[in-house]
């Protein structure tokens, strides 16, 4: 019987590998002061049972000793003979006992969407899979799926994943798309039909952002999470960059209508006809202002790749969202539309470079090309910026 504990921000993990018998458990039970002691004051104990290959009532009860002290342990990762022994005894109805993830290949499979958190995959004509990158914690996947549900509840047209897998040592969502496309396809295949896309991708925002997030939601704050992103990318910008950032978001106005913040058209999924969102990992609730900033930074100023990330010619993407605009502020006077363009312009440049956050081990030469980007979009333009930001008051629902 092996064990070992890490100890990271008050999550802690025991990993059991090898065979929890008579034996291994007086053993373990021996030495549970010390394995409390390395546990210490972690408010969150998970059990990963993945090597486990068998237990014995002896090792249950060590187990449930552990219920009784962590009140949040969970038993996870856990192959199916011994869930078996789980089951019968009646454990899995007074422990959080996981069974070990379905793992799946995507070797061979077409790249539909490449996004901040992870790459979407299509596994064969009625299914897709997102594979989170490297080092997602499962809590932040099993969360895209509980913002999916909260968003379906509330009146989106969302895709809801009900299977978490292993693709390698990443996780993934499966989702059942039947016979569904990204809308940067459809376009791509269909680009005299944009402006007819653009009415409905429009209308995808409008429907949305007319959703009042209640206060008893668990959807959280986009303006506190944006903000938090901005200060984890200190390591890339001098603090006179990250203030600036931070006074765009403090001038956005506090709302808590439903935002997506990550709508770019290889998000939504054309099925029979209808816009269906996908990639919920983001959700939040706040001012519309904040949802199309992030989506303009990705659908007309973004930073990379444009055609491998968005799916279609940069100018077919930028003509889309110009005449989406046009739709989603249709019987605006002119001059408010314009303003309200150009707010959305200076929230994109707060996503154009806050991305960094969502990894730690992005190439240099990115991270050198935001750099040199932010003194032409962001620093130069400062008095301009400033400027807009004192609009913002100004865009009421």
């Amino acid at each position: 019987m092996v064990t070992e504990i890490t100890n990271q921000a008050g999550a802690a993990t025991l990993t059991l590998a090898g065979r929890l018998d008579t034996p291994a458990a007086q053993q373990m039970t021996a030495r549970m002061d010390g394995i409390i002691s390395e546990i210490g004051d972690a408010e969150r104990l998970t059990v990963d049972a993945e090597a486990l290959d068998y237990i014995s009532s002896t090792g249950l009860r060590v187990l449930l000793a552990l219920t009784k002290r962590y009140r949040n342990l969970r038993i996870c990762n856990v192959q199916a003979a011994v869930y078996d022994v789980f089951e019968m005894t009646g454990f899995t109805k007074i422990m959080n006992v996981e069974r070990a993830l379905r793992r799946l290949s995507v070797e061979g499979c077409e790249v539909i969407g490449i996004g901040g958190v992870g790459t979407v995959y299509r596994l064969n004509e009625d299914t897709i899979i997102k594979v989170f990158r490297a080092g997602t914690d499962i809590e932040d996947v099993r969360g895209e799926i509980t913002m999916a549900k909260e968003a379906f509840v509330m009146g989106m047209p969302t895709a809801i994943s009900f299977d978490i897998v292993r693709v390698g040592e990443q996780y993934g969502l499966v989702y059942e798309m039947l016979h569904a496309e990204t809308l940067s396809a459809c376009i791509r295949r269909e680009p005299d039909k944009v402006d007819a896309f653009a009415r409905q991708y429009a209308d995808l925002f409008r429907q949305m952002h007319q959703i009042e997030v209640p206060a008893h939601s668990s959807v959280p704050d986009a303006l506190q999470h944006d903000r938090e992103q901005v200060k984890h990318i200190r390591r890339y910008f001098p603090q006179q960059s990250i203030d600036l950032l931070l006074q765009i978001l403090d001038a956005v106005p506090a709302e808590r209508r439903l935002l997506h913040l990550d709508l770019q058209t290889k998000n939504a999924m054309v099925q029979n006809g209808e816009l269906m969102l996908i990639d919920m990992g983001e959700v939040g609730y706040g001012h519309p202002l904040l949802d199309l900033g992030h989506a303009y930074s990705a659908m007309v100023a973004l930073v990379g790749e444009y055609e491998k990330i968005i799916g279609m010619p940069q100018a077919l993407g930028t003509e889309l969202w110009n005449r989406a605009m046009g739709y989603y502020f249709e019987g605006l006077p002119e001059e408010v539309v314009e303003q309200r363009k150009r707010q959305i312009e200076v929230v994109g440049c707060v996503r154009n470079f806050s991305w960094l956050a969502l990894s730690d081990s992005f190439p240099e030469e990115v991270v050198e090309e935001c750099k040199a980007l932010f003194e032409t979009r962001v620093a130069a333009r400062r008095d301009y910026i400033l400027e807009v930001c004192k609009t913002f008051k100004d865009w009421t629902l």
